[in-house]
């Protein structure tokens, strides 16, 4: 009698989470594959995702071979993250389709994963909703945080972005007005630039984050290039380069590299704070999942609020699209 009625209960159990609405994120990058679902409440109900391989000693992938790795490991994503979730129908698909929210921003990598979700979409009749990479990260970087104010601040910084944002929350998205940013390379690029010289794997990030623990404070000084809203970070790791040819150890160099980093942004960041006015400013990007960066940038910013969201969230993932497709809603379309 007892067993029959845990058997019922888990079966209403069962018919109940199929019922229920969730909401299906990918992201395509050059740097990982990702998918992620979400509820209409915002809860996370699972993710995966793989960085791309790249060959040792190498800074990168090609947009094609990039495409190409997306192609194969999306299929077994979806069967990674479909353990993680009831089975049915997603309510609505957000894709990144483009880097950025602004015109003409495009970038072939991008359109494996938009062009599946379209597909599925038709299929299965289901709203798809396109977005940009960069409201992706934006999004994911605000979970958890008590950043409340309606318009802030924000730095992404990647591998292939370093810019200063002025944000607008909107329905469904956000408004991105970019105020500053690097004028040759990006954050990361940096980072794996020394690290590859290093003999650390690409991405370097991790690994040259783990290599400056050891590394003596002070011992390496890398004047930081900062001009109002513009920073440039290609001196900086010229110098690291040819600190490293002149018998600097890398530990010293590595941790180098981080504080010229964090002195960096906070010069980028203390002129764009008294530029608007705006005291709040996000941190988002795999960039920001360094602990270096988290420990010191807030105390070296006087004049403003400084917001990390969850480390395990910075890199590049499809949680913050899956949010924007719950934020956008949807429901099948009529056959």
């Amino acid at each position: 009698m007892e067993r029959n009625r845990l058997c019922r209960w888990n079966l209403f159990r069962k018919r109940l989470n199929m019922n229920k609405k969730w909401f299906l994120g990918v992201d395509t990058s050059c740097y990982t594959t990702s998918v992620a679902a979400v509820d209409a409440e915002g809860n996370i109900l699972g993710q995966a995702r793989r960085l791309l391989s790249v060959p040792m000693g190498q800074r990168g992938l090609r947009q094609s071979e990039a495409l190409f790795q997306h192609i194969e490991r999306l299929p077994e994503l979806l069967s990674e993250l479909s353990q993680q979730i009831s089975p049915g129908q997603p309510a609505a698909i957000a894709a990144s389709k483009t880097p950025r929210p602004q015109p003409g921003s495009y970038m072939p990598v991008f359109m494996a994963g938009y062009r599946m979700a379209a597909a599925w979409g038709a299929i299965a009749r289901i709203p798809v909703h396109p977005v940009s990479h960069q409201e992706g990260h934006l999004r994911a970087a605000l979970v958890g945080t008590d950043l409340a104010a309606d318009r802030f601040l924000a730095v992404h910084l990647s591998g292939g972005t370093t810019e200063l944002l002025l944000i607008t929350r909107k329905p469904g998205g956000y408004g991105v007005e970019l105020l500053g940013g690097t004028n040759d390379l990006h954050a990361g690029q940096m980072v794996d630039r020394v690290g590859v010289a290093m003999g650390l794997p690409f991405p370097a990030g991790p690994a040259l984050e783990e290599l400056a623990q050891s590394g003596e404070p002070g011992k390496v000084r890398i004047r930081a290039a900062v001009k109002g809203l513009e920073v440039s970070f290609s001196g900086p790791a010229a110098a690291a380069e040819r600190l490293l040819q002149t018998g600097a150890l890398p530990a010293d160099v590595a941790l180098g590299v981080l504080e010229c980093l964090v002195e960096s942004l906070a010069l980028l960041l203390k002129q764009g704070i008294q530029d608007t006015g705006l005291p709040d400013v996000l941190i988002f990007g795999g960039v920001a999942a360094n602990g270096h960066l988290r420990a010191r940038l807030p105390g070296m910013v006087p004049n403003g609020r400084i917001y990390f969201g969850d480390p395990r969230l910075s890199g590049d993932n499809a949680v913050g699209v899956a949010l924007l497709a719950a934020e956008k809603g949807g429901d099948p379309l009529e056959r």
